[in-house]
């Protein structure tokens, strides 16, 4: 008599997700998942919703991978822990990271999320700023230490700084809102957001539409780890890749996600489900259209370099090392 065994829970598990990496041409699951840290760039928000996909829907343990999603902040920079070898690969942009390299970090950009730089000009609708020459006379609310920031799109355009009233802000919407200044320099995805969801009408002027090329949200690690944990760092890549396509494929469901992982942390749902909507034109172009999540080429890296010049970041196009991603995408 033939005895028919049925699997158990577990066992179907790691053979389903053994037969759906195999479908999708990556390694079989691993039985011992090697420990990795994946350093994000700041506190957790639909800003990394793709990464939190990835995890819960099983894209990294079906590669072999557990990842531990390491939250950084205003006082966690992701170099340190990167540079140390306590994570294995971090998020940050390509102004800090050059940064880094010139005081002597071993880093290279292997990716980049955002196409499209997020600063923005943000203005009220009644009275906008839509083009770098409607900021002369205008009173603008920012950082000081983000000055270069504006010097460097004023020089791209041919408008004096000297013409824009620089007032010291914190990063808050109060002061636009209440008239203290005509506009703000913001994250496009973050004060505008917040107005929004308030009912207050404004509009953004992006920079990255006027010739502001600076990669953010990039993927960075060290040559050591390139040299000798590639694989690990190819299917941490490929994780990410699958988590920002379902992403896009439906933001309002990434934005839940994120509220429902992290109830702790505040989150606002309908806040979150707006970011989710206006990154998307940051992080997908046709570029990623064409070529996958995260690409880059010599064009977008030489436009970076000349970008980050003017912010007396001097770097060559050896600081992007698109190998790792051409693997991921095959």
């Amino acid at each position: 008599m033939t005895h028919l065994i049925r699997p158990n829970r577990r066992t179907f598990l790691k053979t389903g997700a053994a037969l759906g990496a195999a479908s999708l041409g990556l390694p079989a699951f691993a039985a011992d998942p090697k420990q990795v840290n994946f350093q994000l760039s700041w506190l957790h928000s639909v800003q990394f919703s793709g990464s939190y996909i990835a995890s819960q829907k099983g894209y990294w343990s079906d590669l072999g991978l557990d990842v531990a999603l390491t939250q950084g902040g205003p006082n966690a920079p992701v170099e340190p822990p990167v540079v140390s070898g306590n994570a294995l690969m971090g998020i940050s942009a390509a102004d800090y990271t050059a940064a880094a390299v010139a005081q002597g970090a071993p880093f290279k950009i292997i990716a980049v999320a955002m196409q499209k730089n997020p600063f923005a000009i943000a203005s009220l609708a009644e009275n906008p700023v839509n083009e770098p020459s409607d900021l002369v006379g205008k009173k603008i609310g920012m950082s000081v230490s983000n000055t270069p920031v504006l010097q460097a799109l004023c020089t791209l355009n041919n408008v004096d700084i000297n013409a824009i009233e620089i007032v010291p802000t914190q990063y808050d919407p109060a002061p636009l809102v209440t008239g203290q200044v005509d506009c703000l320099l913001c994250w496009e995805t973050d004060l505008p957001v917040a107005m929004t969801i308030k009912g207050v009408e404004n509009t953004t002027m992006l920079m990255a539409n006027h010739g502001y090329s600076v990669h953010s949200q990039t993927y960075i690690a060290t040559e050591d780890s390139i040299a000798d944990r590639r694989a690990d760092l190819v299917a941490l890549l490929k994780g990410e890749v699958m988590g920002w396509n379902d992403y896009l494929a439906d933001t309002d469901a990434a934005a839940a996600l994120t509220v429902e992982m992290f109830p702790d942390a505040g989150l606002d749902a309908p806040t979150q489900k707006l970011q989710a909507e206006r990154q998307v034109p940051l992080m997908f172009s046709e570029l990623t259209e064409s070529n996958g999540f995260g690409w880059f080429t010599e064009d977008t890296v030489a436009a970076n370099i000349e970008t980050l010049a003017l912010l007396d970041r001097n770097v060559g196009a050896e600081l992007w090392d698109r190998s790792l991603l051409e693997e991921v995408h095959g």
